[in-house]
């Protein structure tokens, strides 16, 4: 059953009732042997006690063996209590499971404001830990979900000069989705040897081209977290600038797939929209057109109800802060332009547009004719479903 992990990583789940009764929301990723560690976290001023105790453990720079999960409960703005609470979990799974409590990263994610119950996870952690090694990667990503609809998870092996590795990524994410620095919850697990150093150097330009170019409704989470782990159970080693580069490309494209898994599951969401912003004065400006389009919920409810108005992206850009002229910006929605220039174009085209809007996939296309910048973005469209999840989400 574990065979989508790398070698020599065991994960188990436990149903503790954090939040609902009969389903697994907790779960621990054991290393066989101590892995070099890299990680990314919210910069949202409010960090939830996971994140700050994994934040001071990655100081450290020494290995670490397992990461502890758990939904339902963010530990999140609960002070020094939540600090002592999420040290106690660490310890009472490392109790149980034969390990360190400072080998274990823990990461959470649930209702902000609430201390851990830890009567739960007293009780829960010794079935936690007997069901090591008899979990895959998907039980292990649903006992981390919230709102999500599917688990997002994938695995892929790598070619390197020495041999083949695995690499395999889960993540949670559906509501408060809009990246700085990581995700809500993402857990990477490679069995290939490489140094802590480019490891985390690969993570971070990994996470700038994927999860930092997605959004769902323009929230950054208190938690967001993403962990990458190497423990080198394959016996293969990241040897050379070549084995380096394959590497961060298996990851790149890993993370931009599970990304893009995040913003189809976007609460209520029935579309991801494409966003392309270039030429631009330069990829700040451009970051900027693509963020502001993105994040406009006139542009999102649209896309939603199939309704070509390609006012509300002009509007966006309009209104982003980026430098260009009115009179020369172009925007060509699902392959069909719809402005050049300053001035409306192609408003015959409104039933083609009907039915391409019926897609699961949009496209956005904006030249503002100012300079060389470009920036891509992926957003989630907005519906009903999105206002009912998150109007009862604490019930």
């Amino acid at each position: 059953m574990t065979d989508d992990l790398p070698k020599g990583f065991r994960a188990g789940t436990a149903a503790a009732g954090f939040k609902t009764t009969g389903r697994d929301d907790l779960g621990l990723i054991v290393s066989d042997r101590p892995a070099v560690a890299a990680g990314l976290f919210t910069q949202n001023a409010f960090k939830a006690a996971p994140v700050l105790v994994c934040q001071e453990l990655l100081r450290r720079g020494g290995p670490v063996l397992a990461v502890l999960a758990n939904s339902g409960q963010a530990n999140a703005c609960t002070g020094d209590e939540g600090i002592v609470n999420c040290r106690a979990t660490q310890l009472l799974a490392a109790q149980a499971a034969g390990l360190a409590p400072n080998d274990i990263l823990p990461i959470s994610t649930g209702v902000i404001g609430a201390q851990l119950r830890m009567n739960l996870w007293r009780a829960a952690i010794p079935a936690l830990v007997q069901s090591l090694g008899r979990r895959d990667a998907e039980g292990f990503t649903r006992a981390f979900m919230t709102t999500d609809a599917f688990p997002k998870f994938a695995s892929r092996d790598i070619g390197l000069s020495g041999g083949g590795a695995r690499l395999t990524v889960m993540a949670k994410g559906a509501g408060m989705i809009c990246p700085n620095m990581a995700t809500m919850l993402c857990v990477a697990l490679t069995d290939a040897a490489t140094e802590r150093e480019p490891w985390q150097a690969m993570f971070r330009r990994a996470v700038a081209f994927t999860f930092n170019r997605v959004s769902v409704d323009g929230d950054t989470s208190t938690n967001d977290t993403i962990l990458g782990l190497a423990n080198g159970a394959s016996g293969v080693a990241v040897q050379s600038p070549a084995d380096l580069a394959l590497l961060e490309e298996a990851l790149t494209g890993i993370l931009g797939q599970v990304a893009h898994m995040l913003v189809m599951d976007g609460e209520g969401a029935g579309r991801v929209i494409h966003i392309t912003a270039r030429g631009a004065a330069d990829e700040t400006d451009a970051e900027r057109v693509a963020r502001s389009v993105g994040h406009s919920q006139l542009v999102k409810t649209a896309i939603y109800g199939g309704d070509a108005n390609w006012g509300r992206i002009v509007t966006a850009v309009g209104y982003s802060g980026a430098r260009f002229d009115p009179d020369r910006v172009s925007m060509a929605l699902c392959g069909v332009e719809r402005f050049c220039h300053g001035q409306p174009v192609n408003d015959d085209q409104e039933a083609r547009l009907a039915e391409l809007l019926r897609g699961k996939d949009v496209t956005v296309e904006i030249d503002l004719c100012a300079g060389s910048g470009e920036y891509t973005l992926q957003a989630s469209d907005l519906g009903h479903e999105y206002v009912s999840l998150n109007a009862d989400y604490r019930s």
